[in-house]
């Protein structure tokens, strides 16, 4: 009799929970706009969600909203409970087919994961890029190139309120943010600046604080560890020069550079040619590092290769210690763990798919039939535990 009251009481409490807790899903933005030689034509922007709850994974969602591959792939946000989802959107589509700088921020409602919905649109700056969530799923914020802000939004329920941007320095191009799992900051990309910039946070108070961390040159996304002490970024273009000379022209070498945001220490490693994107583990365990190589390109032009790479790296504060790597396919840009890091998902615009991984803690290994087919390029991605 025991027994059956605690089966009842479990089964009592898993029907009250919202199907984000339930369930654990990955939001895909894709972006329709972007053509490429052979394309026959534009599609439509759209957000689908993937089933992570058994293997293989599945697309079991889909919802006409705006999104933009050209832009950081940190352009989607999923809160932790999973009821909704921000996606951003740098490019939008002009009437005479050319793109121009978009402010677009779409909420997600994801209250029926198998029928997501676009529950509302706000407006951050222009060419809104990364995106995040306070953990206590009461405050968002958005980098935007175009403006050099990082936009502040209230978050009540799902509805999101304008209150106020963060300024940061003429030409800084701020291409990410990601609050602090602790809730009490958050650092932001200044790209041209070759800086993370610290923000401090107080309830919807959001201030620039402290002096720049220098990273490298093209600092592009940044995520933060679990117990909120270290920062982890892609520089596109590598460690910055010595003093008193200038970056050399052409393809460089690309880093991955950890910080230490106690003591200001940094450690950087070499990843490869143009790191796109990386994310944490769950358990702050492993970083992937989404390396394009050049995969995007022409063939015959300088720096081009036709696949990307995927690596895994140990994580131990700032050391990052490789364990293993696998060929991808080309012009890839966002990756996500599953929650028990045996499964990643890896966005492929070229073919517009998202490539399966299954990683041990020693191989990573591609599943070729478990690849996810869509009609647009997939750009950006994010669990509720990725952000």
């Amino acid at each position: 009799m025991i027994k059956t009251r605690i089966s009842l009481a479990a089964v009592a409490i898993a029907l009250a929970m919202p199907a984000g807790l339930s369930a654990q899903i990955a939001v895909s933005a894709n972006d329709g706009k972007q053509l490429r030689p052979g394309d026959t034509g534009r599609t439509a922007d759209s957000v689908s969600v993937i089933d992570l709850r058994s293997y293989p994974p599945r697309t079991i969602g889909t919802v006409a909203a705006p999104a933009s591959m050209i832009g950081a792939p940190a352009a989607v946000a999923v809160a932790r409970n999973g009821g909704f989802a921000l996606v951003s959107a740098a490019q939008r589509l002009k009437t005479d087919g050319t793109l121009e700088l978009n402010d677009q921020v779409s909420v997600i409602d994801l209250a029926s994961i198998t029928a997501p919905a676009v529950a509302q649109t706000v407006q951050a700056g222009p060419g809104a890029s990364g995106v995040t969530i306070n953990r206590a799923g009461t405050l968002a914020l958005v980098a935007s190139t175009g403006d050099d802000t990082v936009s502040i939004f209230t978050i009540r329920g799902k509805h999101l309120t304008p209150a106020g941007k963060v300024q940061l320095a003429a030409k800084a191009r701020p291409t990410d943010v990601v609050f602090l799992p602790n809730g009490k900051g958050a650092i932001a990309v200044a790209q041209s600046a070759g800086q993370l910039v610290r923000l401090s946070v107080a309830g919807d108070s959001v201030k620039i604080a402290g002096e720049p961390i220098s990273t490298g040159v093209q600092p592009y996304g940044v995520t933060v560890s679990p117990d909120s002490r270290y920062a982890y970024n892609t520089n596109l273009q590598g460690n910055a020069p010595p003093a008193g000379t200038t970056t050399p022209r052409g393809p460089r070498v690309g880093t991955v550079t950890a910080t230490d945001l106690a003591t200001g220490h940094v450690d950087s490693v070499e990843v490869g040619f143009t790191p796109e994107h990386l994310t944490l583990s769950r358990d702050g365990r492993y970083l992937a590092v989404v390396v394009h190589n050049g995969s995007g390109g022409t063939p015959g032009s300088p720096g081009y290769w036709p696949n990307g790479a995927l690596k895994i790296y140990g994580v131990k504060g700032t050391t990052l210690t490789p364990i293993t790597e696998a060929k991808t396919g080309a012009w890839c840009q966002g990756a996500t763990f599953s929650d028990d890091a045996r499964t990643l998902l890896l966005q492929c615009a070229l073919h517009k798919n998202i490539e399966v991984y299954r990683f041990n803690g020693k191989a990573l290994t591609r599943d070729e039939a478990a690849t996810l087919q869509f009609d647009a390029r997939p750009g950006a991605i994010a669990t509720a535990n990725s952000r």
